[in-house]
């Protein structure tokens, strides 16, 4: 239960709705720094993850390279091979004794010719490919440049702005801390988990206009009364957000809000 650090007493509900519209004031404040810095820390952790992947994007492309290369010397390797048996095989035919062994040689050499011009042929097609993954790399690297440049300008503009906000948020949260033991444990934890699922951060809202001030559904008169004897906390049956009268918030509306 949440209690008066003076009087150690337990403090009213009156007392901890204040203290709770209290700490919505000093969160929506700390929400409007939050928008100043807009979607800058967003768009930096983009950009970082970015730059990770057109790396890892290099150095795939640059494998890929490697292995060609092997494949290229494979080739070769293929190529001297079959040379040195069409030499071997040509060697012999004029030694054939008969007309067998002259077809059975004239196939090896026909089949070492065709095996080199198939090796020739990847090699080509690899020779291609590397000359394609090589642009790759090359487009890539302008992309990652460009991104490294754009990221860094962000980073700047968002050091920039986290450094003319940063002392005054961390005045904020001080006092955003110190309001918290003013407010017991099971309504600190619905306002909190009603100001995450709220599009505008608002967890307690004062009625206007005899209606809710965070969905703007009316309130009932004899639910209003309820609000202003401050005897317990209530919440809007609609949209679930804590509701204080605007007394108590220390607002002042005009006749028309009222």
């Amino acid at each position: 239960m949440a209690t008066d650090k003076n009087t150690s007493e337990p403090l009213s509900v009156e007392q901890r709705l204040k203290s709770l519209y209290e700490l919505q004031t000093i969160l929506s404040e700390i929400d409007r720094i939050k928008t100043i810095r807009g979607e800058l820390p967003l768009e930096v952790k983009d950009l970082e993850d970015n730059i990770e992947g057109l790396k890892t994007r290099i150095d795939n492309y640059t494998r890929e390279i490697d292995e060609l290369h092997i494949k290229l010397v494979t080739e070769k390797e293929k190529i001297n091979e079959a040379e040195s048996k069409i030499a071997r095989y040509k060697e012999q035919l004029d030694n054939v004794r008969n007309n067998r062994e002259f077809d059975l040689l004239s196939k090896e050499v026909e089949f070492q010719t065709l095996e080199i011009e198939l090796c020739e042929k990847h090699i080509n097609d690899f020779n291609r490919a590397i000359e394609n993954k090589t642009a790759d790399i090359e487009a890539t690297r302008e992309s990652l440049s460009d991104h490294e440049h754009i990221l860094q300008e962000k980073k700047s503009e968002l050091d920039e702005i986290v450094s003319e906000t940063r002392q005054e948020e961390e005045s904020l949260r001080e006092k955003a801390k110190a309001l918290e033991p003013r407010i017991d444990t099971r309504t600190l934890a619905a306002f909190k988990r009603i100001r995450k699922n709220a599009r505008n951060g608002l967890g307690i809202v004062y009625i206007q206009r005899n209606a809710c001030g965070g969905c703007f559904n009316r309130i009932p008169p004899q639910k209003q009364m309820e609000i202003k004897m401050h005897k317990k906390v209530i919440v809007c049956e609609y949209c679930g957000r804590i509701m204080i009268d605007p007394e108590l918030a220390g607002v002042t509306l005009a006749p028309g809000e009222k």
